[in-house]
């Protein structure tokens, strides 16, 4: 029997709008985009084409296969490339740098200006990178002594061929649009074909990773997202599904140190909804600062919390007593403790400021753990968690005290010399980081972030042969794992740093190409 053609049509018409319906499942669940039905041209768009380079000669047989197949990462990063083309420029909504030029940064500049000096910022969703080089840009504007600052800005984005053009740094004219002559004329070289590329002192003090919101992990010690003085998140928000906006936000809310500032677009203002987030307006638009929470104890700092100001921290810091050679350290002259001597965390509290920690609820996290101390002090488990929650707290002195307060106590535990070289780094001392993580490689050769970090490192000190080196010792580990596997030192999968690291050195490789 053959149904009636109106019947047939419709028929196809339903089939069809299932088939995107389930695209669109896929694509929120592994990207957090959203392609609701009146935005179905748009992803229509982009599938047809990804479909080539997918293999595919029709886009009918590319959706067949990406709803029905297991996409891999790098399949992922594809498709994520051809549905987040955003469009960007130099400055762009002008009212939110004028409030980071004009209220923001002068704070946070005074508040820092006498002490450690760091300053951290992230352009989450920073597209082809014209949002992190204007804050670079800004910042080289109002600090005369900037080379006496540790500056982060941190650019991350979903999109790698966006990703290899904000690495590259060159522009069109397009980019300048509503800017400025000073900003070409100061701080962008003219190249050979009429183009414009950021110069080499602005363009170091950004680092481009990539980053997906929906799976990776944020605040992260690993990809450097904790303790966050201010986050843009613009443009960003609009595209996700509710629940994972919602997620994303609470994400941002741990990331930023107490006093820190989140900035979305005016279109996203009715998206962001955080208890621990004020809305604030600044020359006509809304910005959302953390509100700041101290627990009960740092009324009553712990004995060993003090002195916390450790400016001049050198590599001997790691302890008096381990000494380091080209061989690695020399555990012999040690005064190592028993294992017996090693004193852990009291199991049932231990776990209860754990479960805190890994909620981002750190002042609750932090009382936990501190109470549990004051009953005993020589806890190096107790004592590497309260500094793992300072350090993501953005209080980088007490981090590091504490930190080194469980070396002492317990001097062979690799992950804790791992620790302390995330907080070197993140202090801008990256010579004491790369002997804090070879310490840890020489007591755990198989300590997979340690390799990772390291590789990290060099890569920014232009090592590109050395990174590539630790990269591939990092994955040849992880190819001995099972890809669930979970990493405790870098709160990730072994799977999913393995997709970061091929992605990293994707990314390398094709930046190398496009300067040779």
């Amino acid at each position: 029997m053959t149904l009636p053609w109106r019947i047939q049509q419709s028929v196809t018409v339903s089939m069809l709008e299932a088939v995107w319906a389930q695209l669109n499942d896929l694509v929120a669940a592994r990207m957090g985009l959203s392609f609701p039905k009146e935005r179905w041209d748009d992803l229509k768009r982009g599938v047809s084409l990804a479909a080539r380079e997918f293999g595919h000669k029709d886009v009918a047989s590319c959706i067949q296969w990406l709803v029905s197949a297991q996409l891999s990462k790098k399949q992922i990063e594809v498709l994520a490339s051809y549905l987040t083309i955003g469009e960007t420029y130099f400055f762009r909504e002008a009212r939110a740098f004028e409030a980071l030029e004009k209220d923001i940064l002068p704070d946070l500049l005074r508040q820092r200006r006498g002490g450690d000096r760091c300053l951290r910022i992230w352009s989450a969703g920073c597209a082809t990178g014209e949002e992190p080089y204007s804050i670079a840009i800004l910042l080289n504007k109002m600090l005369p002594d900037l080379p006496r600052w540790h500056i982060t800005v941190l650019a991350t984005d979903i999109n790698p061929r966006a990703l290899k053009k904000a690495q590259a740094g060159i522009y069109g004219d397009w980019s300048f649009r509503d800017c400025p002559r000073w900003l070409k004329d100061g701080y962008f070289g003219k190249t050979k074909d009429g183009r414009y590329e950021v110069l080499p002192d602005i363009k170091k003090m950004v680092t481009f990773g990539y980053h997906n919101l929906v799976e990776d992990p944020y605040p992260s010690l690993l990809n450097g997202t904790n303790a966050m003085d201010v986050i843009f998140c613009r443009n960003v928000l609009m595209y996700f599904v509710s629940e994972q906006a919602k997620r994303v936000v609470q994400g941002y809310c741990h990331c930023l140190t107490d006093g820190g500032w989140l900035i979305v677009s005016p279109g996203e203002v009715s998206i962001v909804r955080h208890p621990q987030l004020a809305g604030t307006n600044h020359t006509g638009i809304t910005l959302y600062q953390k509100k700041s929470e101290k627990p009960e104890t740092e009324a009553a700092l712990l004995p060993w919390t003090e002195p916390c100001d450790l400016p001049s921290v050198t590599a001997p810091v790691l302890t008096e007593s381990l000494r380091y050679d080209d061989n690695g350290p020399d555990l012999s002259v040690a005064a190592q403790p028993e294992a017996s001597e090693v004193i852990l965390a009291e199991p049932a509290k231990y776990e209860e400021a754990l479960a805190l920690f890994h909620a981002g609820c750190y002042v609750e996290a932090e009382r936990a753990i501190t109470g549990l101390l004051s009953a005993n002090q020589a806890n190096a488990e107790a004592m590497t968690l309260l500094a793992r929650i300072y350090a993501n707290r953005g209080k980088l002195p007490q981090a590091l005290v504490w930190c080194q307060n469980a070396i002492s106590v317990d001097k062979l535990n690799p992950g804790t010399h791992y620790l302390l070289a995330t907080i070197l780094q993140e202090r801008g001392q990256v010579r004491e980081a790369v002997v804090s993580l070879k310490h840890a490689l020489f007591l755990d050769p198989d300590l997979v972030p340690a390799h990772f970090a390291l590789g990290t490192l060099v890569r920014h000190q232009g090592k590109a042969k050395e990174a590539h080196k630790h990269f591939e010792n990092a994955l040849s580990l992880l190819n001995k794992r099972q890809t669930e596997d979970w990493l405790p030192e870098a709160g990730i999968t072994a799977g999913r740093l393995t997709e970061i690291i091929r992605s990293t050195i994707g990314v390398e490789e094709r930046h190398g190409r496009s300067r040779g």
